[in-house]
């Protein structure tokens, strides 16, 4: 047996020696050698403790109820994939680098359009200062309130480490009903986000509170500080700001960052776009085509001068109204509001309603224009055109529609009508308009001597108009949240498309304004109301509402922030002031657009009516019933009633006047 060991032996010795020698391991790298040394250098692992045992097992206990909250709340867990996130941002900073050396190309020389790149293109800064002036009015106010202040911060922090122990509670404060900034379920679930909501919030109530309750020796300055808080306040939500935002985050792991990469190029094509100022898109400004998918109604521009087209749309019915429709939209913006597609088109219901419906369509102007006055509007605008409307149907008459400063021009132009013995209007209905400004809202608070000067310079420079987006951004301050931060989270932290949503579209196609006709607006009605007060004098006429005596139909919006329904209601009450016993006033659900523009196919929203017109709104409301759905089919009944008697009905070109061109003309069609 020892034999066959020791022959074995001596072939495996026999056979390592002929097998080939395997090559020499490289030497160590100083790195790895330190690996090896450490590794050498630990100490032996040892057996757990007592208490590091209860640990893991009070951790393998704790998994199954920390699996199912992370199901239940999913939400919680948002932030901690950083290394992801982290990896993400990197890559899309080396990237950015690369947009912005493209768009540096493209634009060499971006002083060329307005001299310098705006530093605060959203006004934040405006904000900050207003927001400044008006708590140094009473700083001794403002020290005692921060105890209040700090108060609401020790419950924060009292609750905050009462949850992070497991104990349910309630929150310190909550969003206002209906604030979409704060809709995500992160902002709840997770703890670190809900603190940081919460400790905005409490700043903010502080804050307006604080401003509100200061005493200041002038009301329209204590109006600026407030309105001009609440746009400190929205500019720095946490919901603007990326890292704190949990859609972006979301967005930002799906997309692997392409999100932030396709928001910058967002912001720059804006900058571009608006010459170097930042134009913030609304909506998918190549989708829609004017006469393509919006302002689509069939007719024929059958009469046109140096600041308006008159439209004639197409019947569909055998027979219409005896007395034609004229459309008085504001020139401040254009006018196929009422006429977006025709699912939501009034103009388009009006003709189904057996109407014969013209529009006018503003010019928009440019410094050939500067000159023109308000009265120019009036007897070169609407006074034309209800001589144009004559021309093509024979009829002595017209019953009239004024939208919004559309409605604030018709109110003046009845005024001096009635003077003058002109009786070519035979009714007329306002949407949204006002002629008494005493309680206007907050559009006041930007006609005081010190911006109206602003106003002209800017205009002067503009070469005496007003361009469009500086009406467009003042409107948009209005309503900041919904209509500039949703969209700088939406189009520049999200990277998303703009939408394709009519409304927006129209909001964005903003029109430029004589200076004259801008500057008469904003001094003689908001500043100084003189039409209201009777005070108001055209053509060696002084001018007064109560002398118009045709019926008169007046619809506000709930919720209007331009033309608020008090406003209106003060309006309405000033017809009626005289003899006119045929005034209505009748309040629509929503605002100022989704207010007028509600076609009745959509069954949504309500209106309100009440026949008497009593001393106060309030009143008013209370004797007023409400109904449900749109307030067009109450408004053509009374409308059927005032102007009775049928004819054949006119096709465009069949009168005195000629056919120019399609709707909706080429005046329309001018960008800003």
């Amino acid at each position: 047996m020892k034999e066959k060991s020791d022959k074995k032996e001596t072939a495996k010795k026999k056979k390592k020696a002929a097998a080939p020698k395997a090559p020499k391991a490289p030497p160590k790298t100083p790195k790895k050698a330190a690996k090896k040394t450490a590794k050498k250098a630990a100490p032996s692992p040892r057996k757990p403790s007592k208490k590091t045992a209860a640990q893991t097992e009070t951790a393998a206990a704790e998994a199954p109820r920390k699996k199912a909250e992370t199901q239940a709340h999913p939400h919680r867990s948002l932030y901690q994939d950083f290394d992801a996130l982290s990896e993400y941002l990197t890559e899309v900073s080396g990237k950015s680098q690369e947009v912005l050396r493209e768009f540096a190309v493209r634009n060499q020389d971006m002083r060329r359009y307005t001299g310098e790149l705006p530093a605060d293109p959203l006004n934040v800064g405006e904000a900050f200062q207003e927001m400044l002036k008006g708590l140094s009015i009473d700083p001794g106010a403002v020290m005692q309130r921060q105890f209040n202040l700090w108060g609401d911060y020790a419950k924060l922090m009292a609750n905050q480490s009462r949850r992070m122990a497991g104990e349910e509670v309630r929150p310190t404060i909550e969003p206002a009903k209906g604030d979409k900034r704060f809709a995500h379920p992160a902002w709840n679930e997770n703890p670190m986000l809900d603190f940081v909501k919460q400790s905005y919030l409490i700043f903010a109530r502080w804050l307006e509170t604080t401003i509100a309750q200061l005493e200041f020796e002038d009301e329209h300055e204590k109006k600026k500080a407030e309105f001009f808080t609440r746009q400190f306040i929205d500019a720095f939500a946490p919901s603007n700001f990326a890292m704190l935002n949990p859609e972006v985050i979301e967005a930002t792991l799906e997309s692997k960052g392409e999100n932030l990469l396709k928001g910058l190029r967002n912001l720059l094509e804006d900058i571009d776009r608006g010459h170097g100022e930042l134009a913030i898109r609304q909506a998918d400004l190549d989708y829609f085509k004017l006469g393509e998918n919006v302002a689509t109604t069939p007719g024929k521009v059958v009469f046109q001068n140096e600041i308006f087209q008159l439209i004639q749309y197409s019947p569909t019915t055998e027979t219409v109204a005896k007395t034609p429709m004229l459309i008085i939209p504001p020139w401040i913006n254009k006018f196929y509001i009422l006429d977006l597609q025709p699912q939501n088109s009034f103009i388009h219901w009006l003709v189904d309603q057996g109407r014969t419906v013209f529009v006018m369509s503003w010019v928009n102007p440019g410094p050939e224009l500067r000159d023109k006055t308000f009265e120019d509007y009036i007897k070169q605008g609407l006074f034309e055109a209800l001589g144009a409307v004559k021309q093509a149907t024979g009829e002595e008459k017209a019953d009239a529609i004024g939208y919004c400063i559309g409605g604030t021009m018709l109110s003046t132009a009845l005024a001096l009508m009635a003077k003058q013995g002109d009786h070519r209007v035979n009714s007329a209905t306002f949407f949204t308009a006002q002629a008494d400004f005493k309680e206007s809202g907050d559009l006041l608070l930007f006609v005081d001597d010190e911006q109206l000067d602003a106003i002209e310079k800017q205009m002067d420079a503009a070469g005496g108009v007003l361009e469009g987006r500086a009406m467009a951004t003042t409107f948009n301050m209005l309503r900041s949240n919904d209509l500039i931060w949703s969209f700088v989270i939406d189009n520049y932290l999200k990277g998303k498309d703009p939408a394709r949503f009519d409304l927006l579209f129209w909001n964005s196609d903003a029109t430029r304004m004589p200076k004259n006709v801008h500057l008469f607006y904003l001094r003689e009605f908001y500043q100084h109301n003189r039409l209201a007060e009777g005070e108001m004098v055209m053509d060696n006429c002084r001018l007064d509402l109560s002398e118009v005596d045709v019926p008169i139909f007046m619809q506000a919006g709930e919720t209007d922030h331009i033309a608020p329904h008090n406003s209106v209601y003060r309006t309405a009450r000033l017809f009626a002031s005289g003899d006119n016993d045929n005034v209505e006033f009748m309040l629509a659900g929503s605002g100022h657009i989704a207010g007028v523009i509600n076609h009745p196919d959509k069954h949504k929203y309500h209106h309100s009516t009440n026949k008497r017109l009593p001393a106060t709104l309030e009143e008013w409301k209370a004797g007023a019933e409400r109904h449900p759905g749109s307030w067009w089919p109450y408004w053509i009944e009374w409308l059927n009633k005032v102007s009775p008697g049928k004819v054949p009905a006119r096709q465009p070109g069949d009168g005195g006047l000629s056919i120019i061109e399609d709707a909706p003309g080429g005046y329309v069609k001018v960008k800003a």
